[in-house]
């Protein structure tokens, strides 16, 4: 078959495809390492710098905080000017972030610096994510986008491990050392992304084809050109007012509502993991090597729900995956005083079965809205579900202190219920389409 009649969306993976999907998979390892650390020294920092339950919810929260701002605003850039002016911007943020908290000395201080990381991470989102997707072909783009949120996990889990590591050979001001490691990441991240070329889709988008044109010989070989681009022509133009009316303002309704049902519990876990497992009767190595288990058991869960997108589907995968999450939480609120191994086991069934619904927060966004906007939208959804993950991760110590363990569980599921209630309501299928096709209101 001639190259005249392939369209991009059905070439085989290239060695092009592997070094990008390392480009942006990269950042989620770095997220999933940065956002996670903070759980693992949130006691010893605390005690130096005397935070009360106040602080520490803020400094938890705050990169989140800072993911919402440059989420929303990143999307916006990134489909004014491009992904690849700001591919850069996010490994510079983790490495100033970094670096600075090794120095800190205020519970202000350390809120400013996370607030800064988080800036980075919430770039990641609308950049690396449309980067990526706009150059896989169709087969292959949902298991990797997929297995960006197991390297997420893979990150959380590894921050776990280096952390315990350091905390406990360094001594004191060990947490120092550890809030410091992620700029190690963060300048590998910068080197390997140098090189990447922009979009071609975004390039069309914007009518400046010669330079599409050479982007995709690059990439796919000198007999390719724009003949091979499943849009011929610059898109029709989508706007924010197209994305709050019609079917669009009901997918943007559908990703920011199971977006934040899906990770304001997780987050919310995560940023306070031994302090929630002690609050549940797990003490010493019980604490210690369940937060590891758990991190362990999600980055399963997300590897399961990985080799399932393209045979179970997307609407399936995302409402057993709230389902059965849902009654893991209930089951946590119900029995709080339960046995170490009772707790373990809900906990690590929740980690499971919300594989599926963290999976698809790359992928459904990246899917349901077209090129002009893709970039926005996911910086939108994940806005949204960073104030969520903001104010929850903020309430934990609050909540544990006034209501208890039991009930913080309880409405921890009925927020992954809210997802359920969505994704039966309005989750799509979107297996086996092209982005033309799953971005379409007409199908």
């Amino acid at each position: 078959m001639s190259t005249h009649t392939v369209s991009i969306e059905d070439v085989p993976l290239n060695n092009f495809h592997q070094l990008m999907s390392v480009r942006a998979g990269g950042g989620w390892l770095l997220d999933g390492y940065i956002l996670s650390i903070i759980g693992v020294v949130i006691v010893q920092f605390s005690d130096y710098l005397k935070l009360d339950s106040f602080w520490q919810g803020m400094v938890a929260a705050s990169a989140m905080l800072g993911t919402f701002f440059s989420a929303f605003v990143g999307g916006w850039l990134t489909d004014k000017i491009g992904r690849r002016k700001l591919f850069f911007v996010g490994p510079i943020l983790f490495i100033v972030g970094s670096v600075g908290s090794f120095w800190v000395e205020s519970g202000l201080a350390l809120f400013v610096l996370r607030f800064l990381v988080g800036i980075g991470v919430g770039l990641e989102y609308p950049v690396a994510g449309s980067l990526l997707t706009e150059f896989l072909p169709q087969k292959h783009r949902g298991r990797r986008l997929a297995a960006l949120t197991i390297l997420w996990f893979a990150g959380a889990a590894l921050s776990y491990m280096v952390g315990n590591f350091i905390l406990a050979r360094g001594g004191d001001d060990a947490w120092r050392m550890v809030l410091a490691s992620s700029a190690v990441l963060g300048g590998l991240l910068f080197l390997v992304r140098l090189g990447t070329p922009e979009s071609p889709r975004w390039l069309m988008s914007k009518g400046r084809s010669n330079e599409a044109e050479r982007v995709i010989k690059r990439v796919y070989g000198p007999s390719f050109s724009l003949a091979n681009m499943p849009e011929q022509a610059v898109e029709k133009k989508v706007t924010l007012g197209d994305l709050m009316r019609s079917g669009y303002g009901k997918r943007m309704l559908f990703v920011a509502v199971f977006w934040s049902s899906a990770v304001v519990p997780m987050f919310a876990v995560y940023s306070f993991a031994p302090v929630v497992l002690q609050a549940l009767n797990l003490k010493g190595d019980w604490a210690a090597y369940g937060s590891v288990m758990i991190t362990l058991l999600f980055v399963v869960g997300c590897i399961i729900a990985t080799r399932l997108i393209d045979t179970l589907g997307r609407r399936p995968l995302i409402i057993h995956s709230f389902l059965w999450s849902t009654l893991a939480l209930l089951g946590l609120g119900v029995f709080s005083d339960g046995s170490e191994m009772l707790v373990l086991t809900l906990f690590g069934a929740y980690a499971l079965f919300i594989g599926g619904a963290q999976i698809l927060e790359l992928v459904y966004p990246n899917e349901l809205f077209p090129t002009e906007v893709r970039a926005f939208a996911v910086g939108l959804g994940s806005s949204m579900s960073r104030i969520g993950s903001a104010a929850g991760t903020w309430l934990v110590p609050i909540s544990l202190h006034s209501i208890g363990i039991g009930n913080t569980m309880l409405v921890a599921a009925l927020v992954s219920l809210a997802g359920l209630v969505v994704s039966v309501w309005l989750a799509p299928e979107t297996r086996g389409m092209s982005l033309e096709m799953a971005a379409s209101l007409e199908r």
